[in-house]
C-alpha cells in the first residue's frame, strides 16, 4: 500500500528525482532525499529511518484529504495494512491518517515495476512469469488474510526484487472509491486490468485480484494486455463481453491465465489453486526462487534502484508526532538550548531545607558535587531506569518552593500540617455524622427533625435504584436493503437512497454493511449464535462493516447507532444472479434507546 514507481519519461525514466519548488522537504520528521514519482492518489518520496532504512513515503493529494469520507476509509484500509506482513508485499511501518495531508510510509523496494521492465526490455522468460505469479499469489493470500481486497492490481503495483516481487497498494483504491473525485477527472484503478465485475459495478470479492493476476500473467508473458489497449469504454466492453486474446501466451502459462480469467468470479481457482498450477507448469518440481531469477537487464536496474542518495545525516524535529507509536526523531538527549536561553527554575540546594519535600531516609546522604572533568557515575546493575543526566534535566530532590528573604519560608511546614488537620477533623466528624444518621432513619429513629423514616419507606432512593425497564422490540419483515441505500433505526425503517451519511445501517457498493452514524458500529455474532437484545449488549467485537461475503442466510449482525439505538439484522436471502439489482434480504428488530451507556 504505498505505490514505489517512478514517472516514466520514455525508455530511461529518471528514477530519483531531485525535489521541486512544490515539494515537500520533510513530511513528519521524515526528511525527504528525493521524488519516487507521482499518480492518481499523490506523490512518493525516499527517505530513510534513523537506522538508515530506505523507506517510500506516499502523500495523499490534497484534493482526496478535503474528503472526510476518503479518511475514513482511509484510516481504517491502513489500519489493516499494518496487519498485512508478507514476504512478497512491502510492509506499512508509519502513517498519519488525520493530519493536514494524510501520508503512509512502506519500506522501500529496490526494483523496477513490471511494467517499467516489461516496457524497457520486453517480455519476461516462462520461469520468471511463474516465479512472479506464485509469489503474488502469496501476496494476495495475506492481504485477503486481512481482509483487503486489493481491487487495483496492476503490472505498475508489482515491483520486482532481487528476492522476489512485490505487490504494493493495497486497499488505496477501495478508499478513493469514496470520493466524488473518482467521477470528475481522477482516474483510480487501470481499466485494462479490472474483473468483468468491477468493471459492471458489481461485487468486488477475493476472485476480483485472481482475475486481474491472471491479466498480469499475460501482460508479463506477452508484453500486452490480454483485452487489448485503446479507450476505456472499448477496452471494458471487451472484458465484460469478449474473451481475451492469448495467442502469444507460451503454451505452459495457458491452463493458468485461461482460468484466472474466467468470467464466473465462482470458476476462477483459489490462491492456492494459483500456486499448484504454477507448480504443474513448472513440470511437477518444486519452486525454487534463485538469486538470478530475472533477466540480466531487469537485474541490472534493481542495481541502480539499490544505490539511493544516501540520508541527511540531521533530521529536523518533526512539527507533529506521527499517528503511530513509531517516531524516526525521536531524540535519545535533549537539544542544544538556543541562545540566550536560561532556565527560569534555580537549582535544588545539596540539603532542602526543614519542612519541603519527603522526609529524608535514616543515613541518606545526599550526592556530592561532582568535578566537571570526573566521569559521569555508572548506573546501578539491573536498574532499567538508572538516572542519566545527559538525558533528562531532572534533580534528585523534588524541587523546593523558593525561600522568601524574611525567613518565613520554613514556618509554613507547621501552618499547613495544622491545617490538614482540622480539615481532617471536619471530614471525618461530617462521616461520622452521616454514617449514624442513616443508621438512626435505617432503624426507624428520629431524625433532627423529629421525623421518623424507614429505609424500605424512602421511596425516592427505591426509584432511583430500581432498573431502567427494556424497550419493547419492533420487528420489520423482509426488508430488501439495495445496495447504495440505507436505513435509520430511529424512525420507519425503511429503504433510502444514499450509502455514505449521517446514517445508521448502509449497504455500500463496494460489498459491505456499514455502521455510518458517528459512534455506531456493528458486531457479526457468531454461526449458530442466538442474536437478542442481551446479546448485543454484552458482545463487544465491534467493527465499522461488514462484508457481504462473510455473511450466509440466518447470519445475524448487531447494530449499536450513535444515536442510542440497537438493532438486530437477520440474513434472509440475496438477490439472483439475473437480477437487475444488487440486494439483500434482512429481517431487522429494533430497540431504540436501548444502547449500553458508554
Amino acid at each position: 500500500m504505498n505505490g514505489q514507481q517512478p514517472d516514466r519519461g520514455g525508455n530511461a525514466p529518471q528514477i530519483f528525482q531531485p525535489l521541486a519548488g512544490d515539494d515537500p522537504t520533510t513530511i513528519a520528521g521524515y526528511r525527504l532525499a528525493a521524488k519516487l514519482g507521482a499518480g492518481g492518489m499523490g506523490k512518493v518520496y525516499l527517505s530513510y529511518t534513523p537506522g538508515g532504512r530506505p523507506v517510500a513515503i506516499k502523500v495523499i493529494r490534497p484534493e482526496f484529504g478535503e474528503d472526510p469520507e476518503f479518511r475514513r476509509r482511509f484510516a481504517q484500509e491502513v489500519q489493516s495494512a499494518q496487519r498485512v506482513q508478507g514476504l512478497f508485499t512491502a510492509p506499512v511501518i508509519d502513517a498519519d491518517t488525520a493530519g493536514a495531508q494524510p501520508w503512509l510510509a512502506t519500506a522501500y523496494v529496490p526494483g523496477p515495476s513490471l511494467s517499467d521492465a516489461v516496457v524497457a526490455h520486453g517480455a519476461l522468460p516462462v520461469e520468471a512469469v511463474l516465479l512472479l505469479v506464485a509469489g503474488m499469489a502469496e501476496a494476495l493470500h495475506v492481504i485477503h488474510g486481512a481482509g483487503i481486497v486489493h481491487r487495483d492490481l496492476k503490472p505498475s503495483n508489482v515491483l520486482l526484487a532481487a528476492d522476489g516481487p512485490r505487490v504494493i497498494d493495497f486497499g488505496i483504491a477501495f478508499a478513493a472509491d469514496a470520493t466524488s473525485l473518482t467521477g470528475s477527472g481522477v482516474t483510480i484503478g487501470t481499466p485494462a486490468f479490472m474483473a468483468p465485475e468491477q468493471a459492471a459495478g458489481h461485487r468486488v470479492t477475493p476472485a476480483t485480484d485472481i482475475f486481474a493476476l491472471g491479466q498480469v500473467a499475460a501482460y508479463a508473458a506477452t508484453g500486452s494486455p490480454a483485452f487489448g489497449e485503446g479507450t476505456s469504454h472499448g477496452v471494458l466492453y471487451r472484458i465484460v463481453h469478449e474473451e481475451p486474446d492469448l495467442t502469444g501466451v507460451p503454451d505452459r502459462l495457458t491452463e493458468l491465465v485461461t482460468r484466472c480469467l474466467a468470467k464466473d468470479p465462482s470458476a476462477r481457482p483459489s490462491v492456492a489453486e494459483v500456486i499448484g498450477l504454477c507448480q504443474s507448469a513448472n513440470a511437477e518440481t518444486v519452486l525454487r526462487r534463485p538469486e538470478d531469477w530475472l533477466p540480466a537487464p531487469v537485474a541490472a536496474d534493481i542495481t541502480v534502484r539499490a544505490a539511493a542518495p544516501a540520508p541527511v545525516q540531521t533530521p529536523p524535529p518533526p512539527s507533529s508526532a506521527p499517528s503511530v507509536a513509531y517516531s524516526p526523531t525521536t531524540p535519545v538527549a535533549p537539544a542544544t538550548p538556543p541562545p540566550g536561553y536560561a532556565p527560569t527554575v534555580s537549582a535544588a540546594p545539596a540539603t532542602p531545607p526543614s519542612g519541603f519535600g519527603p522526609p529524608t531516609p535514616q543515613g541518606y546522604e545526599p550526592p556530592r558535587p561532582r568535578h566537571p572533568a570526573a566521569p559521569a557515575p555508572m548506573p546501578a546493575p539491573g536498574h532499567p531506569h538508572a538516572y542519566a543526566p545527559t538525558q533528562f534535566p531532572t534533580h534528585p530532590h523534588p524541587q523546593p518552593y523558593p525561600v522568601p528573604p524574611n525567613g518565613a519560608g520554613p514556618r509554613r511546614g507547621p501552618v499547613l500540617a495544622v491545617a490538614a488537620a482540622v480539615v481532617l477533623a471536619i471530614v471525618v466528624a461530617g462521616t461520622a455524622y452521616s454514617v449514624f444518621d442513616n443508621q438512626g432513619r435505617s432503624q426507624g429513629q428520629p431524625d433532627a427533625g423529629g421525623r421518623t423514616t424507614d429505609s424500605k419507606q424512602d421511596t425516592g432512593s427505591s426509584r432511583a435504584a430500581e432498573p431502567k425497564a427494556d424497550p419493547k422490540p419492533a420487528d420489520y419483515k423482509g426488508i430488501n436493503l439495495t445496495a447504495g441505500y440505507h436505513l435509520t433505526l430511529g424512525e420507519e425503517v425503511r429503504p433510502q437512497q444514499g450509502e455514505d451519511g449521517g446514517y445508521e445501517l448502509s449497504y455500500d457498493t463496494g460489498g459491505y454493511l456499514d455502521a455510518e452514524t458517528s459512534g455506531g458500529n456493528l458486531v457479526l455474532l457468531d454461526p449458530g449464535q442466538e442474536g437478542s437484545l442481551a446479546a448485543c449488549r454484552a458482545d463487544t467485537r465491534f467493527t465499522q462493516n461488514v462484508y457481504v461475503n462473510k455473511l450466509s442466510k440466518g447470519r445475524q449482525v448487531c447494530v449499536t447507532t450513535g444515536t442510542g439505538h440497537l438493532g438486530l439484522v437477520t440474513v434472509q436471502g440475496f438477490s439472483p444472479e439475473d437480477s437487475p439489482s444488487k440486494y439483500l434480504t434482512l429481517d431487522v428488530t429494533v430497540w431504540r434507546n436501548a444502547a449500553p451507556t458508554p
